[in-house]
Parts: C-alpha cells; structure tokens; sequence
C-alpha cells in the first residue's frame, strides 16, 4: 500500500479492468512484475544526512548508560510532501520512457528505496533499465512463511521481567512491525482492556489502521496499533483469492497472528483447545505494541514487490522492530545474496535505527540451507524446549507403544476391542471402490454395530500431510459410530514426516512410527479368530487401552537444534560460495509453541476454528527474539541495531539445561536417533538467554557504513551497490571483509596460511577486569590480545585475532574466544574456519 492503501481497496476491479485492455492490445507480449530502483536516495537516506554532524559513536549519558546518538525518530510525520513529490517523479519517468504504451504502477517506494514496482513487458522493462536515471530492474520473485511455557523455559518471570517492572511493563512504549499473513484482531491476545494500568500510544509511531469489510472500524485499539494489507503484485498475476485470501489485515491463514502472539501477546490468556486446557499464554514482551503490515496469503504466499512495499510503510510509521517470519522461495541470483530487493530495503530499515529479526527458515538439516543471509540481519533458527506432549496405547500383550496426540484416555483399567476401519466396511463399501477408506472419512462406509464402543483403528497416510484427509474428520466418523476411541497407524509411505500433537475431543492417539504401527498390526491380525471355511472375521480378539495426552512432560532435555531449521554456513552467492559470516546468529524455541491462532486461520485445518494452535518452524523461534530484542531496547533505548544483536549474541547459551552440549538433529527420519553436539553453524552464538542479554557487559557495534564498507568490498559489487544505495563505493577509503565486520563472532571462509582479525568492544556496564580464554578450531592455532584487560565504564577496547593454519583440511572446524569480568560478565566469541591452507603450492 506504501501510502496508497485507499487506491488497493478499489485495486481488484481496476487490475481486472486494465489487465483485460492490457492483453487484448499485447496479445504478444507476457507482462510481469519488475522492482526498479532510481540513483537518488529514499527520503530515510536524506533526513539522516541532516544529522551528519551528530557523532555515530557511543557517548556515556548522566544516568551512566550509553546514548546513540544517530538514530532519527518521527521523520515519517514530516516527509508526506517528500513521498508525494517522489511519486509524482516515478509517474513522470514512465510516461516519459513508455509514452503511449500499456503498464501498471504497483508501488512507489519512497522511503527506504527510491523505487516503484511496475507491470511491464520485458521489453518495457529493457527501456527502463536503460534510463540513466534508473539503477536496477529486478524481476519480482516469490516468498513464503518459513507459547504457554516458553516464557517460563526462558526464565522471564524471574527474570527479564523482574528487570523491566514485571509483564505489565515489559515492552510498554515499543512498537513491533509483522510482516506476515495478517492478523485477527477480535482475539484476546491483542486487547487493550486486560490491565488496569491503560495502554499509552507510542509517540513516535504514525502508522494507521486500513479499515474494510473484514477488518471494520474499531479493529485496532492501543495495543494493535497499526495494520495494512500488500497484495498488487499478487493481485496483477490473477492468482489472489479474495474469499480465502481477505483484501485487509485480517488473518484468513493463522500465522500471522501466531507470530504476533508470541512476541507481543497479553500476558495470562487462557489457552483451550478442543475443550481442553492447556495453560496461560504470554508473548515474549506482553506490553509491547504491534503494527501488522500482511503482504503474505494463504493460497500463495507471498512476492518481494509486496513485501518491500510493506517494510518500506513499516519504517515509514516508525516501527522498532520488524519481525519477518519469511523467507525467499529461492536464492537470490546476483554476485551475492545480499543484493536483493528485501535485503537491501533491510539495510536502510537497519540505517533508520530499526532492529531486523529474520527467521532462518525451514529447509535444513542440510548445510547451506540457510534462507536469511546479510549481517545487518538478526537470523533465527529453531530449538526445543523442554515440554512435550505424548500419549501411549497399551495393548492386550502387554506391549506399550508410544504416540501423538493431545486427548483425553480411556477408563483407567479398562481394555477396549480394536477393530480396524476396513474390517467394519458396509456391504456395499469395498477397499477396491475406495483404497483411502481406512482414514475413516465417512461414517457411512461403516457399520455401527460393530464400532460402537469399541476402538476404531484408521490409517494415517500422506494424504493427511497433503490435507486431502484430516484428523478432525476421522475423528467426526469415530463419533458418529459411537466409538470408544480412534488409533491411528502410520502408513509405510509416510517416511521422515514428524507430527505436531493434534487436539482431540475423544479418547485418539497417532502412532509416528512405522515400526510401531507394524507392532500394532501384527498384534491385531494374530488375534483375529476367523471361520476356517469361508475366512470370515467371527471374533476380534485384539483388546487395548489409551492413556491420556493432555498433560505436558518437562522432564526431556532441551534446548535442542531441530531437524528442519536451516543451517550455515551463510552462502555468499548463487554459486554457494562461503561468505565470512555466521549464520544463524542464534536459536530460540521454535517448536511445539502455543500461540494464539485466528478464527478464520486454514493453514493447520487440525486447529480450524480454535483460538489457539500449537506450530512448529523457525517463524515461531524469529518473534521469540523479537519480543526479546523489545526488553533490550527497552532497557537500553538508544542501542543501535547492532548493539541490540550483540547483546543477544554474546549473552546466548551453549548448553542444554542439564548442563550438557546442546545437541542438532541430523536427519527428517527418527531425528532423536540421529544427533550430535551443535556447531555454530547450527546455533550461531547458542540458544537465547533472555536475561543475560539485559545485562551484557561488553557488546560489539556495527554502523550502516560499516555494512557498506562490507558490500564494497565484494569483487564487481560498485555499480550494484550504486544502483541499491545511490552511493559510490570510492567514497568509502577502504573497503572490509565480512571477517572484518565488528560482529560478536567470526567466521573465516577460507584461512589462506593466517590471519589477523580485530574486534572492538564498548564497555555499557561499571568498570571491570577481564581475562580472555579461547579453543582453537582444528587445524588452526589462535592467540588473542591483550589477554587481560581492564575498562571503565563507556571505555573500548581493540581485541587482535591472530589465525594460523597447521594443517590442510576443507573441512569446518570450530571454536569459540571467551572474556570473563570479575564483575561476573561472560561474552562468549564463536569462531568457524571453513578451509585451511597451510601452504601455498605451485605448479612446478
């Protein structure tokens, strides 16, 4: 919407209209979506040079804390002349270049990017990019969507929040951008009324609340304080689906308002499911603010042309954070990852002050599967906690197998007969007229005589996982016939496919493991009598019971990296070259959350029409952090972005709460059984530490031009950098390596021989004496200097890195540089060496 929301409700019938004539008149040509960028700077880059007299450093305030000094607020209330004029610019270049011919404006970027997004031939697009006003034409491209105990987990009651006034002031005055699938504002998550002490509305935030048929008036309050809906790209290419999708805020998926809950939840919100209790939720920052700016939808995801258009509105209404449970469908193409429209839209977000949450996405365990790449960006991946859900069935041979499944138990000591789904088949229903009927879809392919009371057995197959077949179907049949209860098995075919605990409302279980459900089959089958002459079923004989899972377990060790979050090292290109930056930066708990769900949510069809869901993925672990970064900055209100990262970072713990190493699962297929101590391209710095962050002792800052610095340091990157930023790579003297970034880590692509690294580090606590410790990754030989140190308050202090290869290896190694206060600071360092050179060969 960018400014333009008015203009998107009337969008659909306008797109209609236009992209009718539009097809009619260039039969011949195929449109599409193009992000161009023009050589001026955005409004953001130019309200921040008014304050280049202002020091970009760190200066000690009367209250003892450190004060940033570069980091403007309300520039959105005075720039509405600049955005309109800017517009009236993209306008003028298009009529100019395509005089006479068919497009579509989308978007005009204005304030992080000086940019529009328009629909055009490629021919058009080709004319574009030739201006010499123009920077860079890319193609649109697509994305996608990568708690009740979790505050306890983390130790907030006793302590982050007791640091920040208790939950009914952590977070207050902080506003949290999501840019995700919407929201649902009627839930109680995101009243205002739930305190006596009234809500204040952040000053320095302007954004608004779009109002529509499916987001009416009064849908914001002093808690939801923003909220607008992106869909152009997605409406010009006919795929949006209003019914489904919602032309507002409104959440028609669940994910959006799940993420938004579990940063910025109220705190106390009953959580009931299927009738069931499961507890009290909270968000990480309870009396945080949110602003939703929906620019992903359930039948499609999502596209960069929308989703830039919504991160550039987001810091345009003066957002603190911006959480992005998201990430792009496929590897930006380019001489680095990092020169893509988000990323670099981030870059100036990070340049105006506001701390960038990313999740890592979904697609490990793979190595390289990582989907966040830049060092401006704070990336997440996904842990467990230490609370699990599990049931059991206990058969009549005394056999216990263990299950899924958030039910209720049968009678204590009470056996029911197992009757499979395909044995109690109506006379007119066979397998060969319907192979899926033993998922239990339909009650009347079934004979109620023989299931009632008794429990029925159904088969779980990948048509569950496809959403062909539900549980909550299965579970309907099971009614309607009057059974006891509902066993399902794993069908053989479903290999590797780990399941969430599904609610219940009768007595059920799922059996995940394949072995296990041939256990139970075996069993079954050998207690069938039949009548020796026809074959007929005359008794079944096979008799169990189903112990409740509705009481959580703590008793599992955690925090563990999951299977499926996506993995270092960060790769640099298209090519998968290794960049010198560690990816994720940490982890967070990511799995079996609770969170609030919307009334109308269809993406877990299992929690369709509940108020909340239990979800797993890295989008759960990202707002985590961001609720957590809402504390930090808090705290500490002039952090810079990078501040606030280091705080984080340095703070993470490596070990599980039995203090053992912190395990990662290897492999989709029975993940607990393939693992192995986690490496720092698995958790980054290590698991998050909620109150350690608040409380940092030393932290490592990185300004916007250091990140510049950086991008020009990259072979051939001076013209893309000049077409994203409308900067010359020659103003900056010297250019820098990601090594040399002052990042609380590093991570050495390639040690040709050694290496001399330096970090520097701002004391934001009282005077302290450190002593520094380190392990070496294999293969190389590290010393640190000085070893010891002692900084006053404010004070910083250089630290030299000195690397040296001692043997050959293409193999990570890691380690990790400790400093340790005597006023009980600990600021831990991972380090990651990829390839070591010990010598130079040559061809003789």
């Amino acid at each position: 919407m960018g400014g333009i929301y008015w203009v998107l409700l009337l969008l659909p019938l306008c797109l209609g209209l236009c992209l009718n004539v539009f097809c009619q008149e260039d039969s011949d040509s195929i449109t599409a979506v193009y992000i161009v960028t023009l050589r001026q700077g955005p409004v953001a880059h130019y309200y921040n040079e008014e304050l280049s007299g202002q020091s970009h450093g760190f200066k000690l305030g009367e209250s003892g804390r450190l004060n940033r000094l570069d980091k403007p607020r309300n520039v959105s209330k005075t720039d509405r002349r600049s955005s309109s004029y800017i517009s009236r610019v993209h306008d003028s270049l298009l009529r100019r270049v395509l005089r006479g011919e068919k497009y579509l404006k989308l978007y005009s970027y204005h304030y992080l990017i000086n940019g529009f997004a328009v629909l055009v031939t490629p021919e058009q697009a080709d004319k574009l990019s030739r201006r010499q006003e123009v920077a860079n034409v890319v193609l649109d491209f697509s994305v996608r969507t990568a708690t009740t105990h979790t505050p306890q987990f983390l130790g907030l009651p006793k302590g982050a929040w007791v640091q920040e006034g208790g939950y009914e002031t952590a977070g207050e005055g902080i506003v949290v951008g999501f840019i995700d699938t919407g929201i649902d504002p009627t839930h109680p998550s995101f009243a205002d009324d739930t305190s006596e002490r009234p809500y204040p509305v952040p000053a320095h935030f302007s954004g608004i609340c779009e109002v529509t048929r499916d987001f009416p008036s009064g849908s914001c309050n002093r808690k939801l304080i923003g909220a607008r809906h992106f869909a152009a790209s997605a409406i010009t290419r006919g795929i949006f689906n209003s019914s489904q999708d919602y032309a507002s805020p409104f959440d028609g998926d669940g994910h959006g308002t799940h993420t938004a809950s579990v940063a910025s939840g109220n705190h106390g919100v009953p959580v009931v499911v299927a009738g069931h209790y499961f507890g009290n939720a909270s968000g990480m920052a309870p009396r945080s603010h949110i602003a939703v700016y929906k620019a992903l939808y359930k039948s499609f995801g999502g596209f960069a042309a929308d989703v830039v258009a919504a991160i550039d509105q987001a810091a345009q209404d003066g957002v603190d954070i911006i959480s992005l449970s998201i990430t792009p469908n496929r590897r930006p193409p380019g001489i680095a990852t990092f020169f893509n429209p988000i990323d670099m839209a981030l870059l100036s977000a990070v340049k105006f002050g506001i701390f960038v949450v990313q999740a890592a996405g979904n697609t490990g365990p793979s190595p390289k599967s990582m989907s966040s790449f830049s060092p401006w960006i704070f990336t997440v991946g996904a842990a467990s906690h230490d609370r699990v859900y599990s049931n059991s069935i206990v058969l009549g041979n005394k056999v216990i197998l263990s299950g899924v499944g958030l039910a209720p138990g049968t009678d204590n000591d009470t056996m029911y007969t197992l009757i499979s789904a395909v044995h109690a088949l109506c006379n007119d229903t066979t397998i060969a007229n319907d192979m899926y009927v033993g998922e239990c879809q339909d009650s009347s392919n079934f004979r109620q005589e023989l299931i009632q009371g008794n429990l029925l057995i159904c088969s779980y197959s990948i048509r569950f996982v496809l959403g062909l077949s539900t549980i909550k179907q299965a579970l309907q049949t099971a009614q309607n016939l009057s059974a006891a209860g509902v066993v399902f098995y794993m069908d053989p075919y479903v290999i590797g496919f780990q399941l969430n605990p599904i609610p219940m409302t009768i007595p059920g279980i799922i059996i995940p493991s394949p072995d296990d459900s041939k256990i139970l089959q075996k069993y079954y089958n050998s207690s069938l009598e039949r009548d020796r002459f026809t074959g007929k079923i005359v008794r079944f004989g096979a008799v169990a019971s189903i112990s409740g899972g509705l009481k959580a377990n703590y008793s599992i060790s955690a925090p563990k990296i999951m299977y499926y979050s996506a993995r270092g090292p960060d790769p640099e290109d298209s090519f998968l070259d290794n960049s010198d930056l560690m990816k994720p930066n940490l982890v967070a708990p990511g799995n079996l959350i609770w969170a609030a769900w919307s009334s109308l949510g269809t993406d877990s069809v299992e929690f369709l029409g509940e108020n909340f869901a239990i979800m797993s993925g890295t989008s759960m672990a990202a707002p985590h952090v961001a609720g957590l970064a809402v504390l930090v900055k808090q705290k500490f209100p002039q952090f810079s972005p990078s501040a606030i990262a280091s705080a984080l970072s340095t703070t993470a713990s490596q070990f599980d709460k039995n203090g053992g190493p912190i395990m990662a699962q290897r492999a989709y297929a029975s993940p607990d059984q393939n693992q192995s101590p986690a490496t720092p391209f698995d958790m980054g710095s290590g698991f998050v530490n909620a109150t350690a962050a608040l409380d940092p002792g030393l932290i490592f800052d990185s300004t916007y031009d250091d990140y510049m610095s950086f991008l020009c340091g990259i072979n051939g990157s001076a013209p893309v950098v000049l077409n994203y930023t409308g900067q010359n790579c020659w103003v900056y003297n010297s250019t820098i390596s990601g090594t040399d970034l002052n990042l609380p880590s590093i991570t050495i692509s390639q040690l040709n021989q050694s290496k001399t690294v330096q970090r520097l580090v701002t004391n934001i606590a009282g005077n302290e004496a450190y002593s520094v410790g380190w392990s070496a990754p294999y293969g190389v030989s590290i010393k640190v200097a000085p070893t010891h140190f002692t900084i006053g308050s404010g004070q910083k202090q250089v630290l030299t890195v000195f690397f040296n290869a001692t043997v050959n290896s293409s193999s990570a190694s890691y380690g990790r540089i400790g400093l340790f206060g005597n006023q009980g600071h600990i600021i831990n360092i991972p380090l990651s060496v990829i390839v070591k050179i010990l010598y130079n060969t040559t061809n003789s």
